[in-house]
């Protein structure tokens, strides 16, 4: 549907979902049906595009990349979709603790942003999901390491404890019935008990 947007990405080496793990995240938005979607990793549109095109939800979109909000701004006005989003250029972190004082809340929330900040973000985000709410996070598996008996390489290896941590923390968590895909790079769905 968003062909030139994919191919785009490929030549120009933007991470976008994957294509199986996109249908994941459009059919758990269309089995939920939410009215507001929070999105944390917006690259250049093309997840919020999927979300938007599978719901009726306005979405809150958040990336740091000031290049990459540009062009998703204009992929949003190009698929006429840019009324129902809000577009937020900022360090995730900030966004999301202003969003949780704020008391700001979600039935959706699509976390693809910077992998070894996912467990900084998991308190925010059970604050912001509202109770029946689904939390879908992309990349667990950051690239197979998470679940090797392997020594990581020191590049990896405060990514790999982080998202470690982080999925402990959301599959024993009390707050979570949470069930991880193992397909591509690994998907984490979670919805708020």
């Amino acid at each position: 549907m968003f062909e030139e947007i994919e191919n785009y990405a490929k030549e120009n080496f933007i991470p976008i979902i994957r294509p199986n793990s996109r249908e994941i995240l459009i059919a758990e938005v269309k089995k939920l049906s939410p009215s507001k979607i929070l999105e944390i990793g917006s690259a250049i549109g093309y997840s919020g595009l999927c979300m938007l095109f599978a719901s009726s939800a306005s979405l809150v979109t958040i990336e740091k990349d000031e290049e990459r909000v540009t062009m998703a701004r204009q992929n949003f006005e190009r698929y006429n979709v840019s009324k129902r989003v809000q577009l937020i250029t900022d360090d995730a972190l900030k966004v999301l603790t202003n969003l949780a004082e704020e008391e700001a809340k979600f039935d959706f929330v699509f976390l693809d942003g910077p992998k070894g900040q996912y467990h900084k973000y998991l308190p925010l985000i059970s604050k912001l999901l509202v109770k029946g709410g689904t939390l879908v996070a992309d990349n667990v598996s950051v690239m197979g390491l998470v679940d090797s008996t392997e020594p990581i390489a020191h590049k990896h290896r405060t990514m790999v404890v982080n998202m470690r941590k982080f999925l402990s923390e959301v599959t024993s968590s009390s707050q979570f019935e949470s069930r991880i895909l193992k397909i591509e790079d690994g998907i984490l769905i979670a919805k708020r008990k």
